[in-house]
């Protein structure tokens, strides 16, 4: 499922496909959500020295996730690897949804309703990221 992501403010258009692939691969319904969008945001606020790493990052393990998940077998414990999966996991499981993509939400999905997560107004804006 590729999104238009013309509006990503750190990754070109193959980064983001390598990306979307790796985050659906190790957290499933990612790429449907947008977790693209989120990651990107988080990289524009990092340091240049450290978004730099994250992307080479990206662009090697990305690549190696198009064997699927025996192919990422070799990276699982390395510290790129566990970086891109921490983020890949907090798109998700934040309940974002990229703007334009019809949800549902990963909390809708693994049924999270506490009383208190209906109180929530979901605004990205913080990470500059606009409806």
């Amino acid at each position: 499922m590729t999104h238009d992501y013309t509006r990503l403010r750190t990754l070109d258009a193959g980064q983001a496909d390598k990306l979307e692939r790796l985050c659906e691969l190790i957290v499933p319904g990612s790429a449907r959500i947008g977790s693209v969008v989120y990651v990107d945001a988080q990289l524009a606020q990092m340091p240049q020295a450290q978004r730099d790493a994250v992307i080479a990052s990206i662009e090697s393990i990305g690549e190696a996730a198009r064997g699927g998940v025996d192919a990422l077998a070799a990276q699982a414990a390395t510290p790129a690897f566990l970086q891109l999966r921490a983020l890949a996991i907090e798109a998700y499981y934040s309940d974002f949804v990229a703007p334009g993509v019809n949800g549902p939400g990963a909390w809708d999905e693994i049924d999270f309703h506490p009383p208190a997560a209906a109180l929530l107004r979901k605004d990205w804006s913080y990470m500059g990221i606009q409806a």
